[in-house]
């Protein structure tokens, strides 16, 4: 996503992503539609996001951040 997106074109870009891909099993597949929709939410921030994500008690990489496998 680039140029001047608004937060509703970050939303509904989500919806479609969760609604194109979200019905494919398995847990790797949902793990990349989670990942895609905050991409799409997040924009430029994602890079930031994920690493207070994975950020905690034992510093950087208490928690993972799983891109998972496009279905």
């Amino acid at each position: 996503m680039s140029g001047l997106i608004t937060p509703a074109d970050r939303i509904i870009a989500a919806i479609e992503i969760a609604v194109k891909h979200g019905g494919h099993d398995g847990e790797h597949h949902k793990a990349w539609v989670i990942d895609q929709m905050v991409r799409a939410l997040a924009g430029d921030r994602y890079d930031e996001l994920v690493r207070a994500a994975c950020m905690g008690v034992d510093g950087p990489e208490t928690y993972r951040w799983d891109v998972g496998i496009a279905p």
